[in-house]
């Protein structure tokens, strides 16, 4: 009953997609405010229905597949859900919902009509194709909509195309993110060519050397869209290129597709080895230490908060390392206790990363400019969005009581316990890798600090800042529903 329940409002879902994008195409060229938001509003209902589908499956441990179009006997488009799956449309749904009620009133600052009609159609556009990706049963449906997701991606980069710094950051971010589909059609035609099968769940029979090959051409694809160190120059570029509600979409849920992809295949490829854990495990602390060092010296407030991201990618990334560096010394107890801190960590991301975008977005079109430097005093003209982005920058600090710190504290407890690992060697590496944590942490906390206090408190530094005005309610409901989860949470 509840597998039926939720295979049709998953169904449904996407039909509310495709009706957003349909009534999308529809207004291009128009000034129909009226379609473009019914087009949001079915965005939203789309969002509702994968949170309600996600949601349902998780609670009843559902797991069934659905054939939506044949092509071959061997080769159809068909959708695969379990509880991984279940878990990140849950995020994507939640973060996607949030920003189709905050694009309601941020469509409304944008003075281009062809732009509104641009962003309306492909925001829903980027949200299913990134869904359709995380549901794929065949890597052949992964690359295709993996595409989808890096083209329309790019599209939203190039919002302000008349910019050239906006042309740089979207030709830096295609060429990577062509790159990473690369590396992935490398990975998926090494599997097909031992399998003879694109079913995703079908790895097997491989040699130890191809397997390791593999491995790291995988790690290499997936990496690049989850923005690890040092393949992570595009991600500061496309984020600060992008709309604000787009940067929430990147930062909050695209590049957790990315570490979808990697944690999928991670589970499928047989034959783990200790050097995968210690290799994931040192790029993330490297990407943690080195975001949030990059974020310090930053004062354009968009950048600052997409250095943020690869420092938390890095955090997640150290979960995974340790979930496969205690399985392969068999200690479930600690593997268990770090991927938990891993996969409670790319929620806990998601919600405070697109409420700090979605906030400073508000703060960028009052005040018109990026630069915390000539913010300052803006909790008294803008006191709910400064109290939203507090919440953020709390949570995002690991600060207690808000969810940042309860899943780094997991992650924490798994490093204080590396003792149970009978090796020197890797206990000095996760030594260090709790050292460099420790750091990055009270680091975060740092930047934040200056954040906060340079855009919102002291005094207005100019005279439009004096006479900005609390954002538009729309922009404030979207934004508000990601802070309770925070609370929450």
């Amino acid at each position: 009953m509840a597998n039926n329940l939720s295979s049709v409002l998953l169904i449904n879902g996407l039909y509310a997609f495709l009706t957003a994008i349909i009534l999308s195409l529809l207004a291009i060229n128009k000034k129909e405010n009226l379609i473009r938001k019914i087009s949001l509003f079915f965005t939203f209902i789309g969002c509702a229905l994968l949170l309600a589908a996600s949601t349902l499956s998780l609670f009843y441990k559902e797991s069934f597949s659905i054939i939506i179009y044949k092509i071959l006997p061997s080769l159809e488009i068909s959708l695969f859900v379990d509880w991984l799956s279940s878990f990140f449309i849950l995020i994507i749904s939640v973060v996607s919902l949030a920003v189709a009620i905050y694009s309601f009133g941020y469509v409304g600052h944008i003075h281009s009509t062809s732009k509104r009609n641009f962003l309306v159609l492909l925001m829903p556009l980027f949200i299913v194709s990134m869904i359709l990706v995380v549901f794929s049963k065949s890597m052949i449906n992964l690359l295709i909509f993996w595409e989808i997701m890096s083209i329309s991606s790019f599209l939203l980069v190039m919002f302000d195309y008349e910019n050239t710094e906006t042309k740089k950051a979207g030709t830096f971010y295609f060429v990577m993110t062509q790159m990473s589909t690369v590396f992935l059609f490398l990975s998926f035609m090494i599997i097909y060519h031992y399998t003879g099968s694109f079913d995703i769940k079908q790895i097997t029979g491989m040699p130890l050397f191809v397997l390791n090959i593999l491995f790291l051409s995988l790690f290499i694809g997936f990496g690049i869209k989850a923005g690890i160190v040092p393949l992570h120059q595009w991600l500061p570029y496309a984020h600060t290129a992008g709309p604000s509600p787009v940067s929430a979409l990147m930062s909050g849920i695209m590049i957790k597709v990315g570490i979808y992809g990697m944690i999928r295949f991670l589970f499928l490829l047989p034959d783990k080895q200790l050097w995968w854990g210690v290799l994931i495990l040192i790029v993330g602390t490297v990407s943690a230490l080195l975001g949030v060092i990059y974020a310090l010296k930053e004062h354009d407030l968009k950048r600052l908060l997409a250095y943020h991201s690869i420092e938390n990618i890095g955090i997640i990334l150290i979960g995974v390392g340790l979930f496969l560096i205690f399985s392969f010394f068999n200690i479930p107890e600690l593997a268990i206790l770090s991927l938990a801190g891993g996969l409670f960590h790319v929620i806990n991301h998601a919600l405070f990363k697109s409420l700090l975008f979605l906030a400073s977005g508000s703060v960028i079109n009052e005040t018109g400019t990026r630069n915390i430097e000539e913010m300052g005093g803006l909790i008294k003209t803008m006191p709910i969005t400064a109290s939203l982005f507090l919440i953020g920058a709390i949570s995002i600090s690991a600060l207690p009581p808000f969810n940042g710190f309860v899943s780094e504290f997991m992650i924490f407890q798994a490093l204080f316990q590396s003792g149970a690992i009978n090796s020197p060697v890797i206990e000095v590496i996760l030594l260090i890798t709790l050292s460099l944590f420790a750091l990055t942490s009270a680091l975060a906390a740092a930047c934040f600090v200056k954040a906060f206090g340079a855009v919102f408190l002291a005094v207005p530094r100019t005279e439009k800042i004096k006479s900005s005005k609390e954002a538009p309610v729309s922009m404030l409901i979207g934004p508000s529903i990601l802070a309770l989860f925070c609370v929450i949470l």
